[in-house]
């Protein structure tokens, strides 16, 4: 898509072009369909057809709550959607047949639910799944018992999907958090082996190192000895990616580090093996000692590489514990998550979302009013199987414009590529119970496997799926093609014009993530300011890398979205890039905070890191208030001071490194000082919501 423009049709093509690389592990795909499939044929052995399709119906609809995470938090995630599964079921069964009481209780539904976006992806899945199976029982009113009945038939679909999901937590307790790190160490081989980066990138390993912390550390995290290690190597993680950045920004004897970082990255994959197996890291052991044997000393980068060696000795030692047997042979400190990942109270969220300019409230109320309006459309039109109408919006409409722009598009073409093939894969398949039910077994598999990869084949697969299951109630896959084609066009027309009645745009919130960004690294750099408080540095270290991940969702929305400013997106793109550049010098400073405290002015170092602090803070007030910056404290004559006080006496390999990475961080800072200077009006001011 053009960086200056945007372009309807160059987001079409890119939303249907554009294709992931799957990411759900073939076991969670495998348990998932058989979470569906099995109750289906056992219900089909037994003769209680109707059983087993509500509960394959549960269990299809609760899929997606099977997330990657600590066994606890899974299991609440699953409890939750199974629970919100079965009472949204018996109210529809139960008011189905009594319109104004049902549209009432769609909109409650609808705005509830749309709230939950606030506690991200994970819950709102849960408010997703009710109001889809609110408006499909709709469908088919039932009397008391039989509603009680099915509700909990859906619920137990539900609960059989949790089973699944954790069964393997007595004889594999820790396996979340091994897998977690596991991703981070062979991550962490991967840095060691790059011979080339653009610093303008985002800092390697940014979100799985906050995946890891949340998984390690969260309010969901288990307990035990094992985990005691596994925050050690969590804060043996953070060290080594410190060291390999420093390693690489400082560009020192590149031969020499080459055959070093090699070995090292060697290490760390035997290291991740390891946790990954639950193995004794024996190989890793032999190649540590094997790289300690050929550590050699004579450049600038020698301190770093040393400290190298070390964090991937203890790091060794923790997995022996952390994979199998061994004695813990570092700090058994509780860690604490860091404040900034920290949820608030769930009063105190809600509380701050009640307002009109909240992004969460929008959504609650287009989805509310969206849902209702679809739900009493298809039942004024009497549109047969008029339930994909509000099911289908309820899909489709987000939060932002790109994702219910990409979902509705997908969603429809989808639609019409899965009636399609569904209709020949049938026609060829030979017309019996057992052979539709591995027809649709197949393609639960592609769904579970390709939703993450295109959305637009994964509906594809879905909507095979749910025409084979509704086949076993004895709805003809033919007679409602066109019927679920219209319904789906309706559906997502409407979920998009909701959404343009009352948009929250991007660009009118652009500016405050990309400020907030550069605050937290202007506390990043108060910390380091202050040697000895390493638990700061790390809280900001966290802060900083969740402010960075926020402004670039906001930038990447930014960029999707009609009628946003080329120059305010030129902006944005060179705050981010050139704030990657100073995140990465300010975490070479974190790691050379040890070389640095043998120099004669530390406090000099200090008041400079402090007075760039205070410089970076001016410039994201002055972003966030939409005015130039104004002339700013002279750093580059505070540097040379510095740089002249600090070659006059104490070690001189360590003035010469505080040297060049204070050169880099006036840089960084004057660079962005000058981003904001030379962008026109409309840039820094943009345009209103």
């Amino acid at each position: 898509m053009s960086s200056t423009s945007y372009s309807l049709r160059a987001h079409a093509i890119e939303s249907l072009t554009r294709v992931k690389r799957p990411n759900v592990p073939w076991r969670v795909v495998v348990r998932n369909t058989a979470a569906v499939v099995l109750p289906l044929a056992v219900g089909m052995a037994t003769g209680h057809l109707t059983i087993g399709l509500a509960v394959a119906s549960g269990a299809l609809n609760a899929m997606f709550s099977d997330q990657p995470g600590p066994y606890r938090q899974r299991l609440r995630q699953l409890l939750l959607n199974a629970l919100a599964a079965g009472l949204a079921s018996l109210a529809g069964f139960l008011l189905g047949g009594h319109l104004l009481p049902l549209l009432a209780v769609t909109a409650a539904l609808g705005f509830c639910g749309g709230l939950l976006v606030v506690f991200g992806p994970d819950t709102a899945r849960a408010g997703m799944t009710s109001m889809i199976l609110l408006v499909i029982t709709a469908a088919s009113p039932q009397p008391l018992p039989g509603a009680l009945g099915g509700a909990a038939l859906i619920f137990a679909g539900g609960l059989l999907l949790a089973s699944f999901s954790l069964a393997a937590w007595p004889l594999q307790r820790y396996w979340p958090e091994r897998h977690a790190l596991v991703e981070v160490y062979r991550g962490l081989a991967t840095l060691a082996r790059e011979t080339r980066h653009d610093a303008s990138d985002v800092p390697a390993l940014s979100e799985a190192m906050t995946t890891l912390q949340q998984t390690l550390l969260g309010r969901h995290r288990a307990h035990g000895r094992a985990m005691e290690a596994f925050g050690v190597l969590l804060e043996l993680a953070e060290r080594i990616r410190l060291e390999l950045t420093a390693l690489a920004e400082l560009h020192a004897g590149p031969v020499l580090q080459a055959g070093f970082r090699d070995a090292a990255a060697e290490v760390l994959a035997a290291i991740a093996d390891a946790l990954e197996h639950g193995d004794s890291p024996a190989r890793a052991d032999t190649l540590l000692r094997a790289l300690r044997a050929g550590h050699g000393e004579g450049d600038g980068s020698a301190p770093h590489r040393d400290a190298l060696v070390g964090q991937l000795a203890a790091a060794v030692r923790n997995a022996d514990w952390a994979g199998s047997r061994g004695e813990l042979r570092a700090s058994a400190a509780e860690t604490l998550l860091p404040p900034t990942l920290r949820s608030t109270s769930i009063r105190a969220t809600l509380r701050a979302t009640l307002t009109p300019r909240s992004v969460a409230f929008r959504h609650a109320v287009r989805m509310a009013v969206c849902l209702t309006a679809t739900l009493a459309l298809s039942r004024w039109l009497q549109l047969p199987h008029g339930y994909w109408l509000p099911m289908t919006a309820a899909i489709v409409l987000r939060a932002d414009f790109a994702a219910t722009f990409n979902f509705g598009l997908l969603r429809v073409l989808g639609t019409v590529l899965g009636l399609v093939l569904t209709t020949v894969l049938l026609h060829v398949t030979p017309d019996e119970p057992w052979a539709h039910l591995a027809l649709m077994a197949v393609l639960c598999v592609a769904f579970r496997y390709l939703a993450g990869a295109h959305y637009g084949i994964a509906v594809a697969a879905l909507t095979g799926t749910v025409v084979i299951l509704l086949s076993f109630d004895g709805v003809n896959p033919g007679l409602a093609v066109s019927d679920r084609v219209l319904n789906t066009a309706l559906g997502c027309g409407m979920a998009l014009l909701a959404y343009v009645a009352w948009p929250t745009w991007e660009r009118g919130r652009a500016r405050a993530a990309l400020a907030v960004m550069l605050d937290a690294y202007a506390s990043y750099l108060q910390a380091l300011a202050q040697p000895g408080q390493t638990a700061r540095h790390d809280d900001t270290r966290s802060a900083a890398r969740t402010a960075r991940t926020n402004a670039q969702a906001s930038i990447d929305r930014m960029r999707t979205e009609p009628a946003t400013p080329p120059e305010l997106l030129a902006l944005a793109r060179a705050l981010f890039a050139n704030g990657n550049r100073l995140a990465r010098t300010a975490m070479t400073l974190e790691a050379a905070l040890g070389d640095l405290a043998t120099l004669a002015e530390p406090a000099g170092v200090a008041r400079f890191v402090e007075q760039a602090a205070d410089n970076l803070r001016a410039i994201a007030t002055a972003l966030r208030e939409q005015r130039q910056t104004g002339p700013l404290p002279d750093l580059r004559a505070l540097q040379r001071q510095l740089a002249g006080a600090t070659r006059e006496g104490g070690d001189p390999a360590a003035a010469e490194l505080l040297a060049r990475i204070s050169d880099r961080l006036v840089d960084n800072v004057d660079t962005l000082a000058h981003v904001i200077s030379r962008s026109p009006p409309t840039a820094v001011h943009g345009t209103p919501d």
